[in-house]
């Protein structure tokens, strides 16, 4: 598949001029690309595979832990209507970035939270976010009226590094959640927000 199911807009480059990436795991990747794909500006997404240290790895690889690669979605974006910063503040607030390897009931390494950074400024950028996003889940717990699941967060465990290789998944499992709309989706955030 070479175009996305939703849009009809290339998942392979090239991409229009003036196109920006992006590569967030949040978990399983059918929910997080759902929400980007949604998401003014989003030119296309694809789910793969980043992180680890095999080539070409396979889904069933990948649940097996023994890639290192995590879940991923890539997001080609328009920079002149959504920035960089504005979809890290969307990665923060749709996950909890503080369950190491998990998302909810999703456990393995492959559902790590993780950026990985197509340029030294999002690398900065991105490392900025979480420091930042940091210091508003510390505030957060000590607020009495917030919610239990809020106070048990604890630090922030997402992977930040320059992004190596992004391998795309398996064809069945682009734009999932389009093809099978009461699909499986585990994504939930922490109700802390980045504003």
């Amino acid at each position: 598949m070479t175009n996305h199911f939703v849009n009809g807009n290339p998942i392979v480059p090239p991409y229009p001029e003036g196109m920006e990436r992006a590569v967030f795991g949040m978990g399983c990747f059918w929910g997080p690309e759902r929400l980007f794909w949604q998401t003014p500006g989003v030119y296309s997404t694809a789910v793969g595979y980043a992180g680890g240290t095999t080539s070409n790895p396979t889904y069933t690889e990948v649940c097996k832990d023994v890639t290192g690669h995590s879940e991923v979605v890539l997001i080609v974006f328009d920079k002149d209507r959504i920035s960089y910063k504005e979809l890290l503040k969307i990665f923060w607030e749709s996950h909890n970035p503080t369950q190491g390897m998990r998302q909810q009931s999703d456990v393995g390494s492959q559902y790590r939270s993780a950026i990985y950074a197509d340029s030294e400024a999002h690398l900065e950028l991105a490392i900025d976010s979480l420091n930042n996003y940091q210091i508003k889940l510390a505030s957060a717990k000590k607020d009495e009226k917030i919610t239990l699941k809020s106070r048990i967060l604890g630090s922030i465990t997402t992977e930040i590094k320059l992004l190596d290789k992004f391998y795309y998944a398996e064809d069945y499992h682009q734009q999932y959640l389009a093809k099978n709309p009461n699909g499986y989706c585990s994504m939930k955030g922490t109700g802390v927000t980045c504003a």
